[in-house]
């Protein structure tokens, strides 16, 4: 049934692409994969390799149960449902993973599956999209892996999205370097005194618009500081 199930994803996705560049069926496969993985029966993993077929194939949908069965059509069609994805979702909300039904669970698992191949290959999307896989990832997908006691699937779920998402530091460490360029402009002997005030005042602010502001303004300011600094002071030397 596996082999079949395969066969026909195979034939039906031929000469479709990933943004890779993979063959699509390389998606399914990967997907059955993780189902097995996770030790889900031959039903779902069947389920995982047909789970593209009616959104993005020309197959019948009335020949699914004929066949495969009325179980694995089943799975198919509740996975490209979003009526019977809340469904599966508010049962698991309403009682411990251990208490909802086995369709249930089998649908649930397919969809996490299905996220955490394309979280793997996220990095062929653009920077947007991988942003909004991402933090959808983390805040959908993990906790639903989390609720099943899918821990380390929910882990490296949330390894993959905070890979993908900019550092929340980023903006922090890109000022404070910019920062540190700029100092140069200053006499040697003040460079680390104003640089460290600086970098205390920058840690202190509490978003990226407002450390971006910060280090514009005073980029803006420091030729007016370097010249106030290497001004001679009253009754020092020329030198």
């Amino acid at each position: 049934m596996i082999e079949r199930s395969y066969a026909t994803a195979a034939e039906w996705h031929q000469g479709q692409r990933r943004r890779s560049g993979d063959p699509y069926v390389t998606h399914p496969l990967a997907v059955a994969q993780i189902v097995a993985d996770l030790g889900m029966d031959h039903h779902t993993v069947c389920a995982a390799l047909l789970h593209d077929l009616l959104e993005d194939t020309e197959y019948p949908a009335d020949r699914l149960a004929g066949e495969f069965g009325p179980d694995i059509a089943d799975l198919v069609a509740a996975v490209s449902d979003a009526t019977a994805v809340q469904q599966a979702l508010t049962a698991l909300n309403a009682a411990p993973a251990a208490a909802i039904s086995a369709r249930d669970r089998a649908v649930l698992v397919l969809k996490l599956a299905d996220r955490l191949h394309n979280m793997r290959t996220v990095r062929f999307l653009d920077r947007a999209r991988q942003h909004v896989k991402a933090q959808q990832t983390l805040d959908l997908q993990a906790p639903v892996a989390d609720a099943l006691g899918l821990d380390q699937l929910s882990g490296e779920l949330r390894r993959l999205s905070s890979a993908a998402l900019p550092s929340a530091d980023c903006p922090a460490t890109l000022c404070r370097q910019v920062l540190a360029v700029t100092t140069l402009l200053l006499p040697t002997a003040a460079r680390t005194r104003w640089l460290q005030e600086w970098t205390g005042e920058l840690g202190a602010l509490p978003t990226c618009r407002a450390r971006m502001c910060f280090t514009v303004h005073i980029i803006v300011r420091m030729p007016h500081l370097a010249l106030i600094l290497r001004r001679p002071r009253p009754g020092s030397l020329p030198w």
